[in-house]
């Protein structure tokens, strides 16, 4: 019996009043298993079918493969389950187990989910994108079309309560789980080595495991990369008796199950993984878990349009999802990799993938469900705008969105394959070039980890040689050369031209030619040097490995790249030539005539040029540039000196701020004129008075003060002087000039006596901001600073006045400052 079983009845009872729930089970209480075929008897069923979403075609198999077993069947009967590449269903299936995106696919072409009776949300904890999204579609089919079906999700570690209120307050039931004892070591790197190699580090934790404690080992790593070097280290370092096991999602699928499998009899496994083995999968034998403690995801940048996988911290929730794998049958120990005071610093939860990942098929899939943005339906956490906004662009790109955003013929038939937006382009505009089965091979090999690991340089044409066995494919597992050549007749399957292009082998520039397709935001053009460093059509920087063999070429399209800020390292590319490049993408080249600021002349260049996104085509000197573009290159030139370099007057930065002033204390009635408010709009308020100026030394004559103030409308510009004035009449009668640019300014600077008698300070803004007054002494050096006279005259100016009347004494220095006479100058003589 499972720990999950006590909460059944509950369970079931819950579905029959409500439709939605939400059901928290720790790891191990069989909640993937139990719960599907606990509901197959259910009335409400009325002979439709449960679908239960799991985030991995492992656990997909897995989970259908141990309950049909239940049954004493196998998977195709009553309970089947579906994968990208991988199905097992038939007309007598009741429950299917399917990978996230099935969902999706089953929705679009089916809103009522007509077969369907209850949608079951395993795993629900890890938040990938696909989850995120099916849970916000099948909401919406129950909210409007389908009130009969059920929606249940379920989560191992997850805060429930804000999802439950987000559904509508649905119930939640929890379950204790069974976990035995599992007792934590901390291994973290010794303090000797400044830079530790993981490696290094886990073979020595994972020696000290066999040699310590009985059963097989879980190991979790980061990536596979690191998986297959550390099976390398521990190859000649274990007994012969241990059976080491890679996990990872890209293994064939009977090396996963293999991996999966109980240890045969006088064997023990070390059970190399990725956070595949996080949840859902119960390994047979493991009593002891080793976690470097590392995960790795990806992380989309929507500035470059490129996604980047970073390698960092596992969080709470996941150490403890890793911890648990210890004690499923057995108390077990777990080794961490790093140290107990480290433990606290970790996040409790893994950012859901929402918030990190390229959103461009998302939007697709939204614009076919007839949402055009994603306020149209509910959202754990919304799609972050700039992710949105990037996806929206790109599709637009694509012609798969049109400008309003609804999705085209080429968008529905994009979205069809099943495969990335930029690769679907790819694949459908190659069939019209003749070059269907190319750009479906290509398709195939951009969708999965590199067919040639990163030693075999950066060329995408060995890849397509490798794939069509003539380059080497004797090295290369079978099964997965197999698995790749079967998805690209898939994707080439429905092409109109497949059957005429030829069989010969297609040229490197036939490669770059379709990759330009699918990457027009990342066509790179070398730059001058022996580096080959790239600039790219999205702006940013790429280089190559000097020795890479692509490095001879001027042009290349870099189809996979690390996606680093600065510059990015180029993985795989193809070259291109650039009357390809003209012809396949002339909608997308801007001609256009542009003016830049020469430095050394001191003047404007005016050219003529073609460019593909930031990279110049051509140019060509225009003789006689219009003023417009004059003008152009002038403000060019403001933006990368600075606003300082403007001939700013004092009287200039004292409007500046006084406005400011102004736009503090009346928000949303005065515009902005910081320095940055003022750069990212030179357009409007400079450019209308630059007419005649086309060299540097022509701004001297520029009236600057006349070009700010038409930053104001004509009631401000009569308001400035009435809120703000340039100066105040003092009891003397004079005037002085105010200070908007002090430090807590404004500031009024007089002599002490000059102000005898004034007994309320002055304030401006309509009276919200009072002057600061520095009391000047005869010496115009400050006796005082204050915003409030009155205080003054009666609490501190006793004490100025003998500390400084000895100093000064033709000046007056009344004891009653309130009913002396202001003067500006010594002691006036008595009348004779």
């Amino acid at each position: 019996m499972l720990p999950i079983d006590h909460i059944l009845p509950e369970l079931k009872h819950t579905l029959q009043q409500a439709t939605t729930a939400l059901l928290q089970a720790p790891p191990g209480a069989g909640k993937t298993t139990r719960v599907p075929l606990a509901l197959l008897a259910e009335p409400w069923l009325q002979g439709r079918k449960i679908l239960m979403l799991e985030p991995r075609r492992l656990a997909a198999r897995s989970a259908a493969r141990f309950m049909a077993s239940r049954l004493g069947e196998q998977p195709g009967q009553t309970i089947g389950y579906r994968t990208r590449l991988d199905t097992k269903i038939s007309g007598l299936t009741r429950i299917e187990v399917v990978t996230e995106g099935i969902l999706t696919r089953l929705i679009q072409s089916d809103p009522m989910l007509e077969d369907y009776a209850a949608v079951l949300f395993d795993e629900f904890h890890e938040r990938s994108l696909q989850a995120d999204l099916g849970l916000a579609l099948v909401r919406e089919t129950q909210e409007a079309l389908r009130e009969d079906l059920r929606v249940l999700v379920m989560s191992a570690t997850l805060d429930t309560a804000p999802i439950a209120r987000l559904l509508g307050d649905v119930p939640v039931l929890s379950s204790e789980g069974r976990a035995f004892p599992v007792e934590v070591f901390y291994r973290p790197a010794p303090t000797t080595q400044r830079y530790p190699r993981l490696v290094d580090q886990v073979v020595a934790v994972v020696s000290e495991a066999l040699a310590q404690q009985p059963g097989s080992v879980l190991v979790f790593l980061p990536g596979a990369g690191e998986i297959l070097r550390v099976a390398q280290a521990l190859a000649g370092q274990v007994a012969s008796n241990v059976v080491i096991a890679p996990l990872f999602g890209n293994l064939k699928a009977a090396e996963q199950d293999q991996a999966v499998a109980p240890a045969a009899e006088g064997t023990r496994k070390v059970v190399l993984a990725t956070a595949i083995a996080e949840t859902s999968l119960t390994i047979e034998g493991v009593r002891v878990v080793v976690d470097s403690g590392q995960q790795r995801r990806a992380v989309f940048d929507p500035n470059s349009g490129m996604t980047r996988l970073i390698t960092g911290r596992a969080s709470k929730a996941s150490a403890e999802q890793r911890k648990g794998r210890a004690g499923r049958v057995e108390p077990g120990v777990c080794y961490r990799l790093w140290s107990e005071s480290e433990q606290f610093g970790l996040a409790d939860f893994t950012p859901p993938e929402i918030r990190e990942a390229d959103l461009a098929p998302l939007v697709l899939e939204l614009a076919q469900w007839g949402a055009r943005t994603p306020d149209n339906l509910v959202w754990i956490d919304p799609p972050p705008p700039a992710h949105w906004q990037q996806g929206v662009e790109l599709l637009q790109w694509l012609d798969m969105l049109d400008d309003d955003g609804a999705i085209t013929d080429h968008g529905k038939s994009a979205r069809g394959l099943g495969i990335h937006p930029r690769l679907a382009h790819m694949v459908l505009l190659g069939r019209s070039l003749g070059l269907g089965r190319l750009a479906a091979e290509l398709a195939a090999l951009l969708e999965d980890r590199d067919l040639l690991g990163p030693g075999a340089g950066a060329d995408m044409h060995e890849r397509i040689r490798a794939l069509r066995g003539e380059r080497g494919s004797q090295r290369i597992d079978p099964h997965r050369l197999q698995a790749l050549r079967q998805q690209a007749r898939r994707l080439s399957a429905s092409g109109d031209n497949e059957k005429n292009e030829q069989e010969l082998m297609p040229t490197a520039t036939e490669v770059g030619r379709l990759l330009a397709l699918a990457y027009p935001d990342r066509i790179g053009k070398r730059r001058p040097g022996d580096t080959p460093r790239y600039q790219l059509s999205n702006g940013k920087g790429a280089l190559l490995r000097d020795d890479d063999g692509l490095a001879r070429h001027e042009w290349l399209v870099a189809a996979d790249l690390d996606g680093k800020a600065r510059e990015a390292r180029i993985y795989l590319a193809a070259p291109v030539d650039l009357a390809t490049l003209e012809a396949d993408l002339a909608a997308h080249i801007r001609e256009q005539d542009e003016a830049e600021w020469d430095d050394k002349r001191g003047t404007v260049i005016a050219r003529k040029t073609r460019r593909l996104g930031a990279l110049l085509l051509a140019e060509k000197p225009l003789a006689k540039p219009s003023p417009e573009l004059i003008q152009q290159g002038i403000l060019a030139a403001v933006r990368r000196r600075g606003l300082d370099n403007l001939p700013w007057t004092p009287a200039a930065r004292q409007w500046q701020a006084r406005v400011a002033m102004l736009a503090r204390h009346f928000p949303g009635q005065w515009p902005d004129v910081s320095d940055q408010a003022l750069t990212e709009s030179l357009e409007e308020w400079l450019g209308p008075f630059l007419s005649g100026i086309s060299r540097w030394s022509d701004l001297a004559k520029l009236n600057l003060q006349n070009a700010l103030s038409s930053v104001l409308d004509y009631p401000q510009q009569q308001q400035l002087g009435e809120l703000a004035p340039t100066s105040l009449t003092i009891p003397t009668g004079s005037s002085v000039t105010l200070d908007y640019t002090a430090e807590n300014g404004p500031v009024l600077a007089a002599k002490l006596q000059a102000l005898f008698g004034w007994l309320t300070t002055p304030a401006v803004a309509g009276g919200k901001v009072p002057v600061l007054i520095h009391l000047l002494s005869p010496a115009q050096r400050p006796l005082a600073v204050t915003a409030d006279l009155a205080s003054f005259w009666v609490n501190v100016y006793p004490q100025v006045r003998k500390d400084t009347r000895g100093r000064y004494p033709k000046h007056p220095w009344p004891e009653d400052p309130l009913t002396a006479v202001a003067q500006q100058g010594v002691k006036r003589k008595p009348r004779q």
